[in-house]
């Protein structure tokens, strides 16, 4: 017999064929055939009216610390997502040496609003090395696998303690020993190197992350390191200010490496138009040989906005900040308070720096998110034409909505990528011949941006229900998320539904696939909290054979491992 079988679907393979209906037998974690089946199964699924997809492979998130205390790994696992990938933008937690524990979660804390409580409660530290790292994950139950790269920041402070994280240059005896760290991981099971150059990250002092000074010759012999054992991808973020210097580096380590290397792309206001010089530079490396992809998210990058967030238009507002440390009941019933309200909209808030004073005064871009989520907001309901339309300033409408539900509505935000008030630049991204999906930031950025559900804004949004621009096939955006995901990584056993692959799938109402508004709850160690998005229309989510999930909720299954490269 058969372990499983899934019947009368309509299968979409995963690398951009047509769909097609079949059966599918799974055995031994294995697709084992597709099509007539000759044999019973122990379990049956009936897929009628259902799409059948390989699961999603999800390359930039930062369940590092999550990952040691949450074998469901939520939100990705409500999104279809069956791996997920660690370690990005070169934060995560080793190598560390005993004494840098708290540094590393601070600066984890900065640079991806993680709360730091939950990640000293949260982290059971069995590991010095990365190696270490590795042999305690794979100890830790799981309900879907997970794979992991090692992280400059950590490198840095690892090898040059105060000089690394005090952005001195290294020395050639501290870069070997850098290479060396990091071609052990490598040669361990990590599956590549990341680096972070973006004034954007901070640790939770204010200070810039070690790598972003770091000189060329410290990453491109880094990179070579992994070129030396043919072993590793390589992925980079960078604000590009002196693009020609900043590219030259990504696109060196590329070239004297071998090495695949993705770098991030996104839209910003303030600079509109960078963002195609990078994608162009990206193509022309291609042209010569240089294996170089954009990273690009499917949506705006958006911040939520409210009481129970990290940031909310009033932040800031001196009468506020008098009563930001109150529970959230005692703030809501002094806000419905006419003196108080009239008084903070009278003040001028005070500056903290231009990201910030951008996201929290922009009321041309705050938008009611609504349920189910809209991502592609028409700038006719921003909170500033409402108010040109109406009697109430933009900041009173602001005001108003924020006090919904008791005090935890959220603001929508979208902070990079949607300059025309639509998504047409991410379609751009999206359709150029050298971008992979990717930029979730799951398991991070808790208080301010929910962005798990990207593989879920790919299938219900690009291939459904746009309708402010052009929609993209659905065998397509399957193929973002699962073959070309996996390919970039080397990961070569899933995201295809083929015989002989892993059977990870997702059995999904494609009609009925929603997404639903984000909310804020308090589930992390120490009673941190963190932004969770749900979806409905996954009925199943099996992985290595077995369903780990209905409907997004857990069955109990931990059927999920560490992977480790091995390419």
């Amino acid at each position: 017999m058969y372990d499983l079988i899934i019947k009368n679907g309509l299968i979409y393979d995963g690398i951009g064929s047509e769909p097609f209906a079949a059966d599918i037998a799974i055995s031994d974690e294995k697709i084992v055939k597709i099509g007539p089946l000759d044999k019973e199964a122990k379990n049956t699924i009936d897929a009628t009216g259902k799409i059948v997809t390989p699961g999603f492979v999800d390359i930039h998130t930062h369940y590092d610390g999550q990952v040691t205390w949450d074998p469901y790994l939520r939100p990705s696992t409500y999104h279809g997502v069956t791996t997920v990938v660690m370690g990005n933008c070169g934060v995560g937690f080793s190598p560390c040496k005993p004494d840098q524990r708290g540094w590393l979660i601070g600066l984890m804390e900065g640079v991806e609003d993680i709360p730091g409580t939950a990640l000293h409660e949260g982290i059971d530290w069995e590991w010095e090395s990365f190696p270490e790292y590795l042999n305690a994950l794979e100890k830790k139950p799981l309900a879907i696998d997970v794979g992991t790269q090692i992280p400059h920041g950590a490198v840095r402070a690892y090898v040059m303690g105060e000089r690394g994280i005090n952005h001195e240059e290294a020395t050639q005896e501290e870069i070997d020993e850098m290479k060396q760290i990091v071609q052990e991981a490598v040669e361990a099971g990590a599956y590549g190197f990341s680096t972070s150059r973006t004034e954007k990250h901070n640790d939770v002092n204010g200070n810039l992350t070690p790598s972003i000074t770091a000189h060329k010759t410290e990453l491109v012999e880094i990179a070579k390191a992994l070129g030396e054992i043919n072993k590793g991808v390589l992925q980079g973020i960078s604000d590009f200010y002196d693009f020609d210097s900043e590219f030259d580096i990504f696109k060196s380590m590329s070239s004297e490496s071998g090495r695949p290397i993705s770098i991030t792309v996104e839209q910003q206001d303030a600079r509109p138009d960078w963002w195609l010089k990078l994608l162009d530079g990206i193509e022309d490396a291609q042209s010569q040989g240089i294996n170089m992809f954009g990273q690009v998210p499917p949506r705006a990058t958006g911040i939520l906005m409210g009481l129970t967030a990290t940031l909310n238009p009033f932040r800031f507002h001196p009468s506020y900040m008098e009563i930001a440390d109150l529970d959230l009941e005692e703030r809501v019933k002094i806000m419905k308070d006419p003196v108080f309200k009239e008084k903070l909209l009278n003040e001028n808030p005070v500056s903290i720096n231009s990201l910030v004073d951008e996201i929290v005064n922009a009321y041309g871009k705050m938008f009611k998110l609504g349920e189910p989520a809209n991502y592609e907001p028409d700038p006719d309901d921003s909170f500033e034409s409402i108010g040109k339309r109406s009697t109430m300033s933009p900041q009173a409408i602001a005001y108003e909505v924020m006090l919904e539900k008791e005090g935890r509505a959220l603001i929508y935000h979208p902070l990079f990528n949607y300059l025309p008030g639509d998504l047409s630049l991410v379609e751009k991204m999206l359709k150029h011949p050298f971008t992979i999906a990717g930029l979730g930031d799951a398991g991070a950025h808790c208080g301010a941006i929910s962005d798990a559900s990207f593989p879920t804004t790919l299938v219900q949004h690009w291939s459904r229900d746009r309708s402010r621009g052009d929609k993209i096939p659905l065998k397509t955006v399957i193929k973002m998320q699962t073959s070309e995901t996996a390919s970039l990584l080397g990961i070569d056993d899933r995201g295809v539904i083929k015989e002989g692959y892993k059977a990870d799938i997702n059995i999904i109402d494609y009609e009925g696939l929603t997404l639903h508004e984000p909310e804020i709850i308090n589930d992390l160690p120490a009673g941190g909290r963190r932004l969770v998005q749900k979806a409905s229309g996954y009925d199943y989510t099996i992985v290595s054979g077995e369903v780990a999930f209905i409907k997004g909720e857990a069955t109990g299954a931990l059927n999920g491992r560490l992977i480790r490269n091995t390419n």
